[in-house]
């Protein structure tokens, strides 16, 4: 194919102080590199949209250096080799990896995740069930939450990409789910598509009531996407030997300084229950074990998914804004190039 001769990207603009905001951003034209010896050229076919890039880009401490001014903006991103000049990629290869918010990314392999190989399923499941929110659902609760044939599993953010896949695969375990989201709406998917036996809207005024009722018998396990308030009335539910999972802080909208709240120990010292951060980078030597099983349950149609896809790559600066506004409906990703 003829390459053009500049693309589009977006660079941070501006150092936000929690949530970043589209003016934080800055969409620019810059030269399509040719890739030198050892390096590859890929064209981006879809970008990922995160609650984790919120961190990136602020400058209160976190598990990644924050972004720098003036680079492209850290993202996955998914597409196809379209100029190699390194041994292990050729042109075609469909690649997902950090390639950043940008519609060509050039490479020398250190920030691939995977070469694709489920070439018969849509490239852009790479960057959501079958990406590193799927790989984050399979190991957080393979690994962490140790639940067992009838236990009560309780998931906030139980829409999103994370969530719906906990809630799923806990109930390929033989437990019974509780999902927590944000309106009306989010809860029907959550029973309909997502096959929660209890969803519950934590903006309604009696949530806290209504929680214990859809957990008569406690909760043994609590995968935490929020922090905050909703956590806060899980907490008191726990059961005795309970595991709570940290997968994600998405109430809290800055660090800094700390935010002050309930505490949480006398619970865990009276239940005896157990508290585990999870970070996927922890777990990046078995990625393929995970996306072997998530890809064989998508197949057989155990293992369900929702993406909300917005087009073109002007549409990235506002996307972590929206995402914390909670206006998507399932993986949000922005489709580049006009891609299938």
């Amino acid at each position: 194919m003829t390459l053009p001769l500049t693309a589009r990207r977006v660079v941070l603009a501006a150092r936000p102080s929690g949530i970043p905001q589209p003016e934080h951003f800055r969409l620019e034209d810059a030269p399509v590199p040719v890739p030198e010896p050892g390096q590859f050229l890929v064209r981006n076919e879809f970008l990922s949209v995160e609650p984790a890039m919120r961190g990136w880009v602020n400058a209160t401490a976190n598990y990644a250096a924050a972004v720098g001014l003036g680079e492209v903006m850290r993202s996955f991103a998914a597409g196809r080799v379209v100029a190699s000049r390194h041994p292990l990629y050729q042109a075609g290869d469909a690649v997902m990896g950090m390639l950043g918010w940008q519609e060509y990314a050039l490479s020398d392999g250190q920030g691939i995740r995977r070469k694709i190989r489920e070439h018969d399923l849509p490239l852009s499941l790479s960057l959501g069930v079958l990406g590193i929110n799927g790989v984050t659902a399979w190991f957080s609760f393979k690994e962490l939450a140790r639940a067992m044939p009838g236990d009560t599993v309780v998931v906030s953010t139980a829409a999103g990409g994370v969530g719906s896949a906990v809630g799923q695969i806990a109930k390929l375990a033989g437990c019974r789910t509780v999902g927590i989201a944000g309106g009306p709406a989010k809860c029907e998917q959550c029973l309909s598509e997502f096959g929660y036996d209890a969803a519950l809207d934590y903006k309604a005024s009696d949530f806290e009531q209504r929680l214990a009722q859809a957990c008569p018998a406690g909760v043994d396990v609590y995968h935490d996407n929020t922090s905050g308030a909703i956590s806060d009335a899980v907490m008191r539910l726990l059961n005795k030997n309970a595991r709570v999972v940290v997968c994600g802080t998405a109430s809290v909208a800055n660090w800094d300084d700390w935010p002050q709240g309930p505490r949480v120990e006398r619970h865990l010292l009276n239940k005896s229950a157990s508290m585990h951060g999870f970070l996927i980078w922890d777990y990046e030597h078995r990625y393929e074990e995970a996306v072997a099983r998530l890809a064989g349950w998508v197949r057989q149609g155990q293992l369900k998914y929702r993406e909300d896809i917005v087009e073109g790559i002007a549409r990235a600066p506002g996307s972590i804004a929206d995402l914390y506004a909670g206006s998507n409906m399932g993986k949000r990703l922005i489709r580049l190039h006009g891609a299938p």
